[in-house]
C-alpha cells in the first residue's frame, strides 16, 4: 500500500476518499528499559532501549493504520502523520498514533 506524507501522489489521481485511518499503541517501557534508561539519564549519552521501543512502537502503529486502510477497501493512504504524547507519567507510559486519509488512487492517463 502506498503510504504518503503528501495529500497527492505525482501521476496518479484521487478517485475516491474512504476515510480517516489510524494506528494507536500505548506503551511503557519494562522494568529493565526503565533501569537502563534511568541509568543512562544519569551518566548522560543515547538511551539505545528506549531508542528501540520508540522505534517499536512506531512501526506496529504504521501497521495497524496499513490494516485499517485495508479492511476500508484503500490501496493507498495520503497526509500521513505521527503524533505522540505522555499518557500515564508516573509509569512513563507513551501513544504514538499514526493516522492518514484512506483513499483509492488510479493511475491518470498519458
Amino acid at each position: 500500500m502506498l503510504v504518503t506524507t503528501t495529500m497527492n501522489v505525482e501521476g496518479f489521481r484521487i478517485t475516491e476518499y474512504k476515510g480517516i485511518v489510524r494506528g494507536l499503541v500505548v506503551r511503557s517501557p519494562t522494568i529493565i528499559q526503565g533501569f537502563m534508561g534511568s541509568l543512562k539519564n544519569i551518566l548522560g549519552g543515547q538511551i539505545d532501549s528506549y531508542t528501540l521501543m520508540c522505534e517499536q512502537t512506531r512501526q506496529e502503529s504504521y501497521d495497524l493504520m496499513i490494516e485499517h486502510a485495508a479492511r476500508m477497501g484503500a490501496n493507498a493512504i495520503v497526509g500521513m502523520h505521527y503524533d505522540t504524547s505522555s499518557v500515564v507519567s508516573r509509569y512513563s507510559a507513551s501513544e504514538v498514533l499514526c493516522y492518514g486519509t484512506a483513499v483509492i488512487l488510479s493511475k491518470e492517463r498519458e
